[in-house]
């Protein structure tokens, strides 16, 4: 049968490879060098690279006739805000068109813009898509909207979210790392080294301190999620390595935030924040990038999103990353599949041909060659557990590197789902509280009993455990 059009065309460009930290580095030879002969094989070799991805589309595509019992369509839907999503996704689709004649996925673009709300909206006039990009999980899981993944799907991954023992999503990549980006050339000047141990990175701060020509530490605590980077590292330090879960503790009132581990936190994060720079709590994030490139401040605490925000205000500026180690001597990032990601529809799972076909999408997406283009053009952390051979940044490669090797691996404290989900706005009030705590206007005593009074009201409304606010 005559395939029918792909995929919606986007026009957007890739990301350039400065911005998203990553693509290959481009070098003109010199005229002696032997140029015309090095054009010569490499025009051999995309030959052979051409005709070898031709075998293996006409490979799938004998492989494919065993998947649908006949011609299936599928629609498919992403946050398309991103140029690079559009560029990425829309290759994607069009390489699994190409590969399964039988199976035609469309993209129907997202519009950019509130991405919830647009989802919600194709819902509601019953165009809900048969393959997303799903953001808010927990709450159409529990309408119903979502269908469990197979097992073979889930253990492509390193780390998935479940549901009541169900995983519902598949992550596009790795939760975004927080870790410690410096001027690297700072840190040489001055024969200093990445730190191995906690002490040594409070250490480390103490001496740019006494250095006295720039703050050790540039934080942006004018902006309260934010503060959340810094929170959730001593939280996880302090609570979770000792009580994963914790948070159910204290819906179940066996626990609440009076206890030892969660005052550590606020203790570890007052030995930190004496380090940043003066006036920090009226710092927007948006500055931070300023204060370390201009010789303001040596460190910034934040995510992977920084490295090209980093290279676009000073291409010259050499940063270095290095994740703090935990007070006990082991390595816990934020990190592995968090709750969003791909997902099918529970409606069309109910089609076996449709099921059938949104598996194999979901498969060929993540295969190594097509995660490629996604993780490279977007400067995302492959989640899967065969990962692509990326071509990024040298920092971004110590992130991923750094993900494999950690000790815990998982999403940040509000990221969590089921019987450790937060209620709503309980994020917000606990970032504001430690800020005053930090700034010393109230102690770590009459910030827990706070902290209390809140989350006793905060459960009338939501109790994953009794189910209070579970639609």
């Amino acid at each position: 049968m005559k395939k029918k059009v792909l995929a919606v065309l986007l026009t957007s460009a890739m990301i350039a490879a400065t911005l998203s930290g990553c693509g290959g580095k481009e070098e003109s030879a010199p005229a002696d060098s032997g140029a015309e002969t090095d054009t010569a094989q490499e025009s051999q070799t995309d030959d052979a690279q051409a005709e070898s991805t031709q075998g293996e589309t006409e490979a799938a595509a004998e492989d494919a006739g065993g998947i649908v019992s006949a011609p299936t369509e599928l629609t498919f839907i992403f946050a398309d805000g991103d140029e690079g999503a559009k560029s990425s996704m829309n290759e994607i689709v069009n390489r699994f068109n190409e590969a399964y004649p039988d199976i035609t996925v469309t993209i129907e673009p997202g519009n950019g813009g509130a991405y919830s709300e647009f989802i919600k909206t194709k819902d509601s006039v019953g165009e809900f898509p048969d393959v997303m990009e799903m953001r808010d999980t927990a709450m159409y899981v529990r309408a119903g909207k979502l269908e469990p993944l197979s097992d073979e799907i889930v253990s492509l991954f390193r780390t998935t979210t479940a549901f009541d023992g169900k995983v519902y999503t598949v992550p596009l990549g790795g939760e975004n790392t927080n870790g410690i980006i410096y001027n690297k050339t700072y840190f040489d000047e001055n024969g200093w080294t990445e730190p191995a141990t906690y002490d040594e990175f409070i250490a480390l701060c103490q001496a740019i301190a006494d250095k006295g020509d720039m703050a050790p530490l540039v934080v942006g605590g004018q902006d309260i999620w934010h503060m959340g980077f810094w929170f959730h590292k001593a939280y996880n330090d302090q609570v979770l390595s000792k009580d994963a879960d914790f948070i159910k503790h204290c819906y179940e009132g066996t626990k609440d935030f009076s206890d030892e581990t969660f005052k550590a936190a606020f203790e570890e994060l007052q030995t930190i924040m004496q380090y940043a720079q003066e006036g920090w709590v009226s710092t927007p994030d948006a500055q931070i990038t300023t204060f370390l490139v201009n010789d303001m401040a040596a460190m910034m605490y934040s995510g992977t999103h920084m490295f090209s925000q980093i290279s676009q205000a000073d291409p010259e500026f050499e940063m270095g990353w290095f994740a703090i180690p935990s007070p006990d001597g082991k390595m816990r990032l934020v990190g592995g599949g968090g709750i969003g990601g791909l997902a099918i529809s529970a409606e069309a799972a109910k089609d076996p041909d449709k099921k059938a076909a949104a598996e194999a999408f979901i498969k060929f997406f993540y295969e190594p060659e097509n995660y490629k283009v996604y993780c490279e053009t977007l400067s995302a952390i492959p989640s899967t557990v065969e990962t692509p051979d990326l071509d990024v940044m040298d920092v971004f490669q110590e992130v991923i590197d750094a993900n494999a090797a950690a000790d815990d691996l998982a999403p940040m404290w509000n990221g969590r789902v089921g019987e450790n989900e937060l209620p709503p706005d309980f994020r917000n009030f606990t970032y504001k509280t430690l800020i005053e705590v930090l700034q010393g206007t109230r102690d770590i005593d009459s910030a827990c009993e706070e902290l209390n009074k809140t989350w006793q009201v905060s459960m009338q409304s939501f109790n994953p455990i009794t189910g209070v606010g579970i639609e």
